[in-house]
């Protein structure tokens, strides 16, 4: 098993700020390319002006996860003339509590000795046995951090919390594959709310639509523009004006969620959304219930749904739908509506 997540990491870097405010690329292994590398300089906070500075982001770049940790140099050090280093980790995999404790052990080892061998020592122990240990700095075992404990980290219950019944809004907009942006100026709430998303859908358990940090540049957003469907997430309120960018908009700060005109077609709602809408609440403000029981609760009802879809098709030709057979089914308009743009997203639609 280590052996096969070790694989998964990729590389390790550093970024410093030194006494004069200069901010450089001053270490990495193996590599990292170049357009790879003006990303996180820009996400490390510590090309920005003012004393504030996020301690770990992550996000994901050309199909390259990224997890910044970035500390402020603590006396007695041997990094006498940096003020602050951010310590980039890019992987494969999306596991931001693993990578923030390797993080850590490897940020307290450079601190220490003020130079990348030590660490490099740490890591290359993970990357070849799956764990390094050490009496001054903590150990580390990467057989410790299931990728199922990454996805449940967040909490479910939080965001339905806060949008109740509107919920299903974002549950149909996953379900469709639509795109969703998020704005919130603090990185540390924007990434706690978007890391959620993607367990609404949890049949799919697919990560690699969250793009939880993403800045209004050409490079970031040519890349978001590669996937038919993701969730973004933005500091720059700016980006509610970018219609082209999203079907789903969600202000976090003020609690609102709003169709985008384009996609009002394709999302509206009827009865069926009403009782799942009905269903993810009901399921979340049960105290009894943990965020994974009400996970597994909306993961019911979608897969019956799913099958619900799975036995019309196969009752066509091909075992594809088309709108005609859905039509000749007579759903509420709504519930047709909704079943043949799921069909198109889970790819059981005759085109």
């Amino acid at each position: 098993m280590a052996a096969t997540e070790t694989q998964l990491m990729l590389s390790v870097g550093l970024i410093e700020k030194d006494v004069n405010g200069d901010t450089l690329w001053v270490w990495c292994y193996p590599s990292v390319g170049a357009d790879l590398r003006e990303v996180l300089l820009r996400k490390c906070c510590l090309i920005q002006g003012g004393g504030h500075f996020h301690t770990f982001v992550f996000g994901q770049f050309c199909r390259t996860w990224y997890y910044i940790t970035t500390l402020e140099v603590q006396e007695p050090t041997a990094l006498n003339k940096v003020t602050h280093f951010s310590l980039v980790i890019t992987s494969k995999d999306f596991n931001p509590e693993k990578y923030a404790a390797l993080s850590r052990i490897l940020c307290r080892t450079y601190m220490k000795h003020g130079s990348p061998v030590h660490m490099m020592e740490a890591y290359m122990a993970v990357l070849t046995k799956g764990i390094c240990q050490s009496d001054e700095n903590g150990s580390f075992v990467i057989r410790d951090y299931d990728v199922r404990k990454a996805y449940l980290a967040g909490s479910v219950k939080d965001v339905v919390s806060q949008f109740g019944l509107e919920t299903i809004i974002l549950y149909t907009a996953l379900m469709l594959k639509k795109r969703i942006v998020v704005h919130h100026p603090r990185i540390e709430a924007l990434l706690e709310f978007t890391r959620v998303l993607p367990a609404l859908t949890w049949h799919r358990k697919d990560w690699s639509i969250l793009h939880p940090y993403v800045h209004l540049t050409d490079p970031e957003l040519e890349d978001l523009k590669k996937v038919p469907g993701y969730i973004a997430g933005f500091v720059d309120p700016e980006v509610g004006n970018r219609s082209d960018l999203f079907d789903v908009y969600v202000n976090l700060p003020d609690s609102v969620i709003t169709v985008s005109q384009s996609a009002k077609e394709a999302m509206s709602m009827g009865k069926l959304h009403k009782d799942i809408g009905h269903l993810i609440v009901q399921s979340a403000e049960d105290p009894e219930k943990s965020d994974g029981q009400v996970i597994k609760d909306i993961s019911v009802k979608t897969k019956e749904i799913l099958a619900h879809l799975l036995a019309l098709a196969q009752e066509c030709e091909g075992s594809k739908l088309t709108l005609d057979s859905l039509k000749n089914r007579h759903f509420p308009p709504p519930t047709e509506n909704f079943l043949f743009h799921l069909a198109a997203a889970e790819q059981l639609l005759l085109i």
